[in-house]
């Protein structure tokens, strides 16, 4: 089943009828959904697709030569070109008269096993590109090789891409169509379990519980989640050891640099190379107070759904999971911290709402991010923090609360948010309330007596 990625899609489909040369990068994290995307793509088109493999360059030149032979007469041999030159040159010259795609899946495994193949790609596509009606695109999971060695200023192959997409997670609405039969509060359960990685998706089920989906998954030994996170770092890092124990570090609540220091037990500027590049893989976020560019106050939080619930409740459990006490697990030390822990998803999902009210004009603060805020309060003479705030100008902001709960939401929360919005010194404000469960009658009496509030039950969110 294939969802989503209209606007990627698109963004393609206009590369293809263009009738020129093209050359797209595609890249992303492994699971993400980048091949499913030029499967749906190509489908009906006249393409060579080819995957590299984890092998010499023997083997992926064979494997490459297939793919042309077969695209070329229909028949699978073992004949095999001389070189990628050779191979990329005879693409080239069939594509001089009727449009074809190119695709090299997987691209860094394939470069690294022949050093020369991208110098070779420069100088074939300067040499073909006003003649060539070719559609090239090249991907690849390893985000690091990517950037660095295809779309980077001193990257041979820099200046000639014409489009470039690096694939993210779905949204929490795209996440959503996948599951008809959930409840609305299930959607987000699931959301917050797995986030929107295409492929942990597909492991859950909506003919199933929660809890049962959590048990068939993260709580089972023979399951592809069980140690996706552990097989995943393996695959992108090199000392997949200390990037484990930085996760574990923020996952039980060092959220500075020195608290995750001292947990780890490694300087903090080792500790700093290795969560840039945590950073980078879209599965830890750095953080500062709303506004605050370059602040002390620097905390880091894990981004990624899945590694958060994994870090969060099955890393320390594994022992007592591999005994088989799958019940007791989910019982004892998971299904009584899930709300606690649905805490910052739901922030996150009330963030993307607001962003899509922005995009579609029903927003009323044009702000142009959205952030937490966490400070010192001089009249209480104490730390506070407000879940989300954003900005239009030095007049104009808005400030957000939101509440995973299963009580409604009182007066008591909009005359607090009320208080702390006035740290600030906006003269335009508007506020939000998102809420689980709704409001108290008292709440929903005092915002339409202010009118500058706005109330919003989870539900809403969802449909």
């Amino acid at each position: 089943m294939f969802i989503g990625r209209e606007k990627e899609l698109k963004s393609l489909n206009n590369l293809y009828t263009s009738d020129k040369f093209e050359f797209a990068v595609i890249y992303g994290r492994r699971r993400v959904g980048k091949t499913a995307l030029i499967n749906e793509f190509i489908g009906d088109k006249k393409s060579i697709y080819f995957m590299g493999v984890e092998s010499n360059a023997k083997q992926n030149l064979e494997n490459f030569s297939k793919s042309i032979i077969e695209y070329n007469s229909g028949i699978v041999v073992d004949t095999s070109f001389q070189s990628f030159q050779a191979a990329l040159e005879y693409v080239f010259e069939l594509s001089k008269n009727e449009r074809i795609i190119l695709v090299i899946d997987e691209y860094p495994y394939v470069a690294r096993s022949s050093k020369s193949l991208a110098s070779t790609l420069q100088m074939l596509i300067d040499k073909y590109k006003d003649t060539s009606k070719m559609m090239l695109i090249l991907c690849g999971s390893s985000m690091s090789y990517m950037e660095d060695n295809v779309l980077a200023y001193k990257a041979p192959l820099y200046g000639r891409r014409t489009a470039q997409m690096k694939i993210l997670p779905f949204d929490f609405e795209e996440t959503c169509r996948y599951f008809k039969n959930f409840s609305s509060e299930d959607k987000a359960l699931i959301y917050g379990i797995v986030g929107g990685t295409p492929q942990y998706l597909l492991q859950m089920s909506d003919k199933l519980s929660v809890e049962d989906n959590i048990k068939n998954t993260y709580l089972n030994p023979v399951s592809f989640l069980f140690e996706e996170p552990t097989n995943l770092l393996k695959q992108e890092v090199r000392e997949p050891a200390i990037y484990t124990a930085i996760i574990t570090a923020i996952a039980t609540g060092a959220s500075r640099m020195s608290e995750i220091s001292t947990k780890v037990g490694e300087d903090t500027n080792v500790c700093t190379s290795y969560i840039k590049n945590l950073m980078n893989l879209g599965i830890v976020q750095k953080e500062t107070p709303y506004g605050e560019k370059n602040s002390r106050k620097t905390i880091y939080y894990i981004e990624d759904n899945m590694f958060r619930f994994w870090y969060r409740f099955v890393l320390d459990n594994n022992s007592v999971i591999m005994r088989g006490a799958t019940d007791r697990v989910y019982k004892q030390r998971i299904e009584p911290y899930l709300s606690n822990y649905m805490g910052k998803v739901f922030e996150d999902i009330c963030t993307q709402y607001l962003w899509k009210q922005l995009l579609e004009e029903k927003c009323p603060v044009e702000f142009n991010s959205l952030g937490r805020w966490w400070g010192n309060d001089p009249v209480e003479k104490k730390q506070t923090e407000i879940d989300f705030m954003g900005e239009q100008d030095k007049d104009t902001a808005l400030f957000a609360e939101c509440k995973w709960t299963n009580e409604k939401v009182d007066l008591g929360v909009l005359e607090t948010l009320v208080k702390r919005s006035k740290l600030f010194s906006y003269t335009n404000i508007h506020y939000y309330l998102f809420s689980k469960s709704g409001f108290t009658k008292g709440c929903i009496d005092k915002a339409e007596e202010m009118g500058n509030v706005r109330l919003v039950c989870y539900g809403e969110l969802v449909d």
